[in-house]
């Protein structure tokens, strides 16, 4: 009985023992069969983080290959906030918090989240990267990423624009040519050990995302630092609000320079506000005052209402239309019409707009581009402001005349003189010329392209010949450059007081433009200096800047000039 009995026990543990291993049988057979993919899913999300990466960004290089705009690897921080023990979170964060910046409250709120990944900054400076990599804590990981860095600092910075923090950009040629900047996306998978002290790429050896295109701009560096020079020394000894130039080849709209002041460091932008990074040489509309009458001229002359030697009276500085009173500067009697350009005559040029007509007029400004964008390949262009002439009153061909009641960019007007330089033909404004691929071919080349033919060559000529008498006998003396002949007009426009919606007697925009030489142009140019205090006439505050920056450039581009080269002969002696 005793042997029945232990023999039965001996049964019932080999079934139990059975059983039991039928259990774990079925659940192995269960999760590696059954729900094999499922877990692996999990698995997968305990111990790998996929993470977006963008290849490089392509590079922004001048006219002649200078970089303007490139990539630098930099280490981001990151953190796997579920392999960190209770304590660690408030460790690491004081460790971490005087290498990244970043307060240790922060730093430690980001690490005690129940999650496998969380980004702690983001493109640091490198020697912050080897700090790191000295430190060596556990569950925090670097990976490298591109981060945006321009080399020449402020230069060109309104026309680059800059790139956000993912790389994506946000102002100027950068947010124009996004599509062909950025570099491919893809997907970077992270994986930690089963202790979570390091994190490294998973297939490290598969292929790096392919970089962004490449663009050549027209911008030339060094004319382009000329300017930013000369403008910023203008606008501070003029104690002004801000300033713009812009320079550019007449003959095919290429920009050569385009620069705003103040100016700001595209390499550091998180303090500043739109107002800092705007480009105000194609985003703000001013009164042009004196410089339209370059405009009106060409109608003029161009419909055959004037000839440049036709005869003026200037009414002695003191002239009624539509009861308010125009004012010139001098009290003029007579005059020709070269004359009421070249010392800038308000009632001339009144008169000879108001001869030629409200229809006419605008339809010229209209074929000179004002009212509408230039289509120049940069964000945010402004259209300026005309009118149609069925809202206009009736001093309004008058005021338009002589530069009032239209808005134009400074973009706009250099464009519109131009065209003058050109022969009459309105040329389309750009600062991309090539776009090329990582291997360095080209992909797309931008050629000058013309909009419309504005006016006769012969009016062309005939307008310079009278600019040219600006510069030597009219307003822009100071515009004059030894050895070349210039043609330009200078301009002083009253700003409207925003207290009472008038005129004010105090503020001013002061500008000049032109081109030079003036038998074969090279170079359009405008200087617009915004709110200059003291002396504010275009003629004292802006003209000399086309001076300086066009003696530069010129000699920079080897610009033959037309003085007379002078022998020193050594006399023989018998």
């Amino acid at each position: 009985m005793t042997s029945s009995l232990s023999r039965g026990r001996r049964y019932a543990l080999l079934l139990l023992l059975l059983s039991g291993f039928g259990v774990v049988l079925f659940r192995l057979a269960t999760l590696q069969v059954l729900k094999a993919a499922e877990l692996s899913v999990k698995a997968d999300r305990q111990h790998q983080k996929t993470v977006s990466l963008e290849g490089a960004r392509g590079t922004i290089v001048d006219r002649h290959g200078k970089i303007l705009a490139m990539n630098v690897e930099v280490p981001s921080v990151f953190g796997v906030p579920n392999t960190l023990d209770r304590d660690s979170p408030l460790k690491t964060a004081r460790q971490l918090s005087p290498i990244l910046n970043v307060k240790t409250d922060e730093l430690e709120r980001k690490l005690r989240q129940d999650r496998s990944f969380v980004w702690l900054a983001r493109k640091l400076d490198p020697e912050q990267g080897h700090r790191l990599d000295r430190l060596s804590l556990d569950g925090i990981g670097v990976v490298m990423e591109g981060r945006r860095f321009y080399p020449k600092g402020p230069l060109l910075a309104h026309v680059l624009g800059f790139s956000g923090m993912d790389g994506e950009g946000l102002e100027g040629v950068e947010h124009r040519y996004e599509s062909y900047l950025r570099g491919e996306k893809r997907n970077m998978v992270l994986q930690r050990d089963a202790l979570g002290r390091t994190v490294f790429p998973k297939g490290m050896a598969e292929r790096n995302p392919t970089p962004g295109q490449s663009l050549t701009l027209t911008i030339d560096e060094v004319i382009q630092y000329i300017v930013e020079r000369e403008l910023e020394d203008a606008v501070g000894r003029a104690r002004a609000k801000s300033g713009t130039m812009i320079v550019l080849d007449p003959k095919t709209g290429a920009v050569l320079a385009m620069a705003v002041s103040p100016r700001f460091d595209p390499n550091v932008v998180s303090a500043l506000g739109p107002d800092r990074w705007r480009n105000r040489t194609l985003t703000d509309a001013y009164e042009p005052g004196s410089t339209m009458k370059v405009m009106m001229a060409a109608a003029a002359i161009e419909e055959r209402v004037v000839r440049p030697n036709t005869m003026v009276f200037g009414e002695h500085g003191h002239m009624t239309v539509a009861n308010t009173v125009i004012h010139d500067h001098e009290r003029l009697g007579w005059m020709s019409f070269s004359q009421v350009i070249q010392k800038s005559s308000n009632i001339g040029a009144a008169k000879t707009g108001m001869a030629l007509g409200g229809p006419r007029l605008y339809r010229y400004l209209q074929a000179f581009g004002f009212g509408q964008r230039t289509e120049i390949d940069l964000p945010g262009e402004g259209a300026g402001l005309l009118r149609n002439p069925r809202d206009w009153g009736r001093r309004s061909v008058a005021s338009i005349s002589m530069g009032q009641e239209i808005g134009v960019t400074p973009l706009q007007m250099v464009a519109a003189v131009s065209a003058i330089a050109n022969g009459g033909v309105l040329m389309k404004p750009y600062v991309v010329s090539e776009i090329r691929d990582a291997d360095g071919h080209i992909l797309r080349q931008v050629p000058p392209q013309a909009k419309r033919r504005v006016i006769s060559p012969e009016t062309a000529r005939s307008v310079t010949t009278i600019l040219e008498g600006v510069i030597t006998d009219g307003t822009g003396t100071k515009a004059a450059i030894r050895g070349f002949r210039v043609a330009g007009k200078t301009g002083t426009a009253q700003k409207i007081d925003p207290r009472t919606g008038t005129y004010s007697a105090s503020r001013f925009v002061a500008s000049f433009t032109g081109y030079v030489p003036a038998d074969n142009p090279q170079l359009a140019m405008i200087v617009v200096i915004d709110d200059p205090q003291g002396d504010a006439w275009g003629g004292a505050v802006a003209a000399p800047v086309f001076s300086r920056v066009g003696e530069q450039v010129l000699s920079y581009l080897g610009v033959p000039s037309n003085e007379p080269v002078t022998l020193a002969l050594a006399s023989r002696q018998s």
